[in-house]
């Protein structure tokens, strides 16, 4: 069963930054594309980045590009999130996801398994 864990959520101004960790229980963690999605009350769930298996390849959602870096260290069953210039409506919950494909997909059904989420709050 693949469990995984987001931290490094919390309050940041306007302009600052917040790097999100997921720690995935995959035993062939290498094996999975990873994404990160958010979420803000009454709204769906959006996609934010993804990753494949190996960092070769990633893709971002056009109100972060530029803005937030998606990586992954395979030895530590890790994926991280690091996110600069943040905006007040990036405020939302950040689930990180795995993906059983090798090609990282957009889409939440893309995903088979998620996290429990992390707040992210930015005042302005």
């Amino acid at each position: 069963q693949v469990q995984l864990q987001e931290s490094g959520g919390g309050l940041v101004q306007a302009g600052g930054s917040l790097r999100l960790s997921c720690v995935a229980s995959i035993r062939t963690f290498s094996d999975y594309s990873m994404g990160w999605f958010r979420q803000t009350p009454g709204k769906e769930r959006e996609f934010v980045a993804a990753i494949s298996w190996n960092g070769g390849s990633t893709t971002y959602a056009d109100s972060v590009k530029g803005r937030f870096t998606i990586s992954r260290d395979n030895a530590k069953n890790t994926v991280y999130l690091q996110m600069n210039g943040l905006k007040p409506e990036d405020t939302a919950v950040y689930y990180c996801a795995s993906d059983s494909s090798p090609i990282p997909g957009t889409r939440t059904y893309d995903y088979e398994n998620w996290g429990q989420g992390t707040q992210v709050t930015v005042s302005s």
